[in-house]
């Protein structure tokens, strides 16, 4: 069996993006760890401060994650106590899930960690840069994949 060329490899836009993403959210992990929190639970917590409460495929949607993985990032907080997760009163099937006043605590005391992971992140990369990736990550999320689509 011959071996692939490492050309692929260096060209391979999901390896260049997920190296990127594990040495960027290893960054926030390491930053919110002093208060129990990774990187992706912030966004979690951060996101239902910001809109309130919302179901669960509504949450998974609105951070590009599929439904099942975002049930299973929300089980440790419902356990902490950061979140309640229930059954919709419109809609038996589906769960809504509601920041507590722990979890909007835990928001308040993770935000200055997060501001100064983010704040070196830009003096590093370069503001204007962190806006740019920003714009061109954006883009990515309207290229017609449709990942978890069924």
């Amino acid at each position: 069996m011959a071996a692939v060329s490492m050309d692929g490899a260096a060209l391979c836009n999901n390896l260049a993006l997920r190296k990127a993403a594990r040495y960027l959210g290893a960054a926030y992990d390491k930053a919110l760890a002093p208060i129990g929190l990774r990187g992706t639970q912030f966004s979690i917590l951060q996101n239902l401060s910001a809109y309130g409460e919302t179901t669960i495929t509504a949450l998974a949607e609105v951070i590009a994650m599929d439904r099942t993985t975002m049930a299973s990032n929300l089980k440790p907080l419902a356990r902490e106590g950061l979140v309640t997760i229930e059954p919709s009163a419109v809609d038996r099937r589906a769960r809504v899930v509601t920041l507590t006043p722990e979890g909007l605590s835990r928001v308040h005391e993770a935000l200055p960690l997060w501001r100064a992971v983010q704040a070196r992140f830009e003096e590093v990369f370069g503001d204007a840069d962190a806006a740019r990736l920003r714009a061109s990550l954006g883009a990515v999320l309207e290229t017609g994949f449709e990942p978890w689509a069924e």
